[in-house]
């Protein structure tokens, strides 16, 4: 197996907890404090990125013996004990989207036109864990729209009637958003999102709106246009399938595609883990209190937690507490 270069074998690998890094754009709401008790949000929090390895919000360990260390260092320090892969940054992007107002309609590019505009390819996932009743996701384009009816709609203002598909978003329902797919979280929605690590967003669409200052946001249509993947713009919208097996415990297949796969996990009882160590595991918390532990730590998960597991844990469990508990669980 490759190794990184600043690796060294780590002693004492542990179900990692993060300090969340909140991004307070101009259509969060408060959400994320009212559902999770989440303390220092900001007023209008719509964001909160649960982990990542970016110099924009990096992830720092809230727990164990590496507390204080930021997720890029133990990238450096362990390498493929962390990641199962000799990669530079942590390749996953994983955050909490509280829409109290509907997002740009936006594009990210994928991994065969990012070179086109110099962005970074961005593949993502919505699991919603909450919806106001009418909330809807846009995530593709109607049947046979075209570019050229897509540019007409954006000229004439009729973007969401002329062009944009529309999926009604309901708790348990998970969308699929690969790079070259337009796109926007419709408002009312608190979304877990599972991405690529990027950063790279471009604004086709804003709704008209102003910020305090009454300056329009920017819109980045020449690079959109360049990135738009036309023919595959059907939304894909799955609910979890279970899988067959005996036991107290039932696992459900979501999503999975080269750059992640996802399921979720209904615990009634202790699920032990066991994996090849070929990639790391990361365990989010949708309902009921779950104890995680690997290598004699025990780090606790209640309702809106984040947990990652290095690859080098090739042994976990997943302890509901109080009654049965639900997780979505990722793995790459």
């Amino acid at each position: 197996m490759p190794t990184h270069p600043h690796t060294h074998t780590p002693t004492h690998t542990y179900p990692l907890l993060f300090a969340p890094v909140y991004k307070d754009y101009l259509w969060g709401g408060n959400r994320l404090a009212r559902q999770y008790g989440r303390t220092g949000t900001p007023a209008i929090c719509a964001e909160s990125w649960e982990i990542a390895d970016r110099p924009e919000g990096m992830s720092v360990v809230a727990n164990g013996s590496l507390k204080g260390r930021t997720l890029h260092e133990l990238v450096e320090m362990w390498g493929t004990a962390l990641t199962g892969d000799d990669e530079p940054v942590f390749p996953l992007l994983v955050k909490l989207i509280d829409a109290r107002q509907d997002l740009s309609v936006q594009v990210h590019p994928n991994d065969a036109n990012a070179h086109r505009t110099g962005g970074e390819p961005k593949t993502e996932m919505w699991y919603v864990l909450e919806a106001d009743p009418a909330a809807r996701i846009y995530a593709g384009l109607q049947p046979g729209c075209t570019r050229a009816r897509f540019e007409a709609a954006l000229q004439a203002g009729t973007l969401e009637t002329e062009a944009l598909a529309a999926v009604p978003a309901k708790p348990g329902r998970a969308v699929f958003v690969p790079g070259g797919r337009v796109h926007a979280i419709g408002a009312g929605c608190l979304l877990l999102e599972i991405q690529q690590n990027s950063n790279t967003t471009y604004r086709v669409y804003d709704w008209n709106r102003t910020d305090a200052q009454g300056r329009p946001r920017e819109l980045h249509l020449a690079q959109a246009m360049e990135v738009i993947e036309w023919d595959n713009a059907a939304p894909e919208v799955c609910s979890p399938r279970s899988r067959p097996g005996e036991g107290p415990n039932t696992v459900a297949d979501i999503i999975a595609c080269p750059f992640f796969a996802s399921e979720r996990l209904v615990l009634n009882a202790p699920e032990p883990v066991e994996h090849d160590g070929s990639g790391f595991h990361i365990v989010f918390a949708v309902s009921g209190t779950v104890l995680i532990g690997a290598n004699g730590t025990v780090a606790t998960a209640d309702p809106g937690t984040t947990c990652l597991i290095p690859a080098a844990a090739t042994h976990y469990t997943l302890t509901p507490v109080g009654g049965p508990a639900v997780v979505i669980r990722v793995t790459k």
